[in-house]
């Protein structure tokens, strides 16, 4: 018998399917401290949450028969994925369940603002008749900006050209040819805010997207632009916001989240041209009760089959296959992470050749793995192994596959090309013994480089001092070399050199890093 424990609320309808399954037994408990689920989770094979449960490393550690997480929605925020992995649970999301719900709200947070209906309808419950007060603004014919063009801005530029709105979409990431598809037309983040009536915001949160709206940007809008963020608090500069609200810079704003979740900035929510939603952008009883029973349904197949489908940190492959695929699996995905951000534009196609024994499989999984690694970076949220092709598709990008006999130095190795519309680009990984990855090939650079942690990769004129240079300033910085790989071509007078630190670099110190002499570029990366 297989336990489940459903640690948040959930539609019935999901919490049904456990009940009515054998095999299955399910407890529905909602009202516990981090350390009463830490106690209560050891006695589960599957646990079930959505927003609120904090399912944290200690909390896992401490799951002695836990082999699932499902997350009933889509962002996994809540849930310290690595730590999962580590332990060997398998962690498994919604993707696409709440996508109408949430586009569907940042449009009707969009409309009410234009309208001032929550304003007029407060001053009516307040017995007033004030209709001069509340003059509104029409949205036909009007431009919206939409920053972040994923699934969620996808159906709210869908919906907007319906409403007969200019539509402007900034992502570096998708195809002209895709938007094009769409019906949107590309700009830049300037483009947008010079001549947008209305932006909405629907980016991931990363440390690059982290206060991207802020005072600089909003002197680029136009007077009195409307703001809509029903994506993730803190992409919006609050203070920069209130402050362009109140000199009537910014006409008004929707926010459906904030910095801190339940909010204190009170002084923000109280101007009157503001309006405000607690994080109801996935709260429907449609959507709710579509992500329980979905995820309902993925853990019964995977706790009495094994069946393995949207899992965030597993590919959907047999048991046995996994054990032997494992560490090329880890390989791929490495490497697409790894290339994925020493990119600067949209990709148009990607090109990957596999060589050596890694060919006695079947690659397709590896392929799956190396597209969640390339898209992860840039997406941030919502890739997998079952959904990553697609969302290559739905982006324009063309996938290749070859397959090469010629072995070289390497037992296996696999080579990714990437074409976007400013380069061509080309690392490639191998194996060092059975499992450690290595990235072998950035370019024309033969490398050696441990994809983990924090990497700085910097292209150099191969002049002397410029190793030296650079290591006073992360030095000056007190941040630690952990280590260190030198590669150079000597006819194109071209070095690289990729530093692994114990701590990422600020701005302020790669700014240093970009105006020193002989350098050409500075790339810092996650893995």
């Amino acid at each position: 018998m297989k336990r489940v424990l459903v640690s948040d609320s959930m539609a019935n309808e999901g919490i049904d399917i456990f009940r009515n399954t054998p095999g299955i037994e399910v407890d529905v408990i909602t009202k516990h401290t981090p350390e009463e689920l830490k106690e209560l989770v050891s006695g589960y094979d599957g646990l079930v949450v959505r927003s609120s449960s904090k399912i944290t490393k200690e909390i896992i550690e401490s799951a002695e028969k836990l082999t699932v997480i499902g997350r009933a929605g889509a962002g996994v925020d809540n849930i310290d994925v690595p730590a999962a992995s580590k332990k060997g649970i398998v962690v498994m999301n919604t993707p696409g369940g709440n996508t109408v719900t949430t586009g569907e709200h940042a449009i009707a947070m969009m409309l009410s603002l234009a309208r001032k209906i929550p304003q007029a309808t407060a001053s009516m419950k307040a017995g007033k008749w004030e209709k001069s007060r509340f003059m509104g603004n029409e949205y036909c014919n009007k431009t919206l900006g939409i920053i972040g063009i994923g699934r969620i801005g996808t159906v709210v530029a869908d919906r907007a050209r319906g409403l007969k709105m200019n539509v402007l979409a900034y992502d570096p990431f998708i195809s002209p040819e895709a938007a094009e598809k769409m019906g949107i037309t590309l700009a830049s983040l300037d483009e947008i805010y010079g001549s947008a009536d209305f932006i909405s915001v629907h980016t991931p949160k990363n440390k690059e997207t982290t206060g991207m709206i802020n005072a600089a940007a909003f002197a680029k809008m136009k007077k009195g632009v409307f703001i809509i963020n029903c994506a993730r608090g803190g992409i919006i500069s609050e203070k920069d916001l209130y402050d362009a609200l109140v000199s009537g810079k910014v006409a008004g704003a929707a926010l459906d989240v904030f910095e801190e979740e339940p909010t204190k900035n009170l002084d923000l929510i109280a101007l009157e041209n503001v309006i405000c939603t607690p994080h109801l952008g996935a709260s429907t009883d449609e959507a709710q009760t579509t992500v329980a029973i979905a995820i309902a349904e993925q853990m019964v197949d995977y706790l009495l089959k094994g069946e393995i489908r949207y899992a965030v940190n597993f590919p959907s492959i047999s048991a046995d296959l996994m054990n032997a695929m494992a560490p090329y699996l880890a390989l791929a995905e490495k490497l697409g992470k790894f290339h994925a951000q020493i990119i600067s534009s949209g990709i148009e196609e990607v090109n990957i050749e596999y060589s050596g024994e890694i060919l006695k499989f079947d690659v397709t999984p590896l392929t799956i793995a190396l597209l969640k690694g390339l898209l992860t970076p840039i997406l941030n949220e919502n890739v997998n192994y079952i959904n990553a092709p697609v969302i290559a598709q739905e982006r324009g990008i063309n996938v290749k596959e070859s397959k090469s006999s010629a072995v070289g130095d390497y037992r296996s190795m696999i080579t990714l090309t990437l074409k976007t519309a400013k380069a061509v680009t080309t690392t490639a990984g191998a194996l060092f013994g059975l499992r450690a990855p290595r990235i072998v090939r950035i370019n024309d650079f033969a490398v050696d480089v441990v994809p983990e942690g924090h990497l700085l990769m910097l292209y150099n004129h191969d002049k002397p001092g410029v190793i030296g240079n650079i290591g006073t300033v992360i030095g000056t910085a007190n941040i630690n070399i952990a280590r260190m790989h030198w590669s150079r071509v000597q006819e194109k007078q071209k070095a690289m050199v990729v530093f692994s630190t114990d701590t990422p670099l600020d701005e302020e110190i790669l700014k240093k890093m970009k105006e020193t002499t002989n350098v050409i570029s500075v790339h810092q990366l996650d893995m």
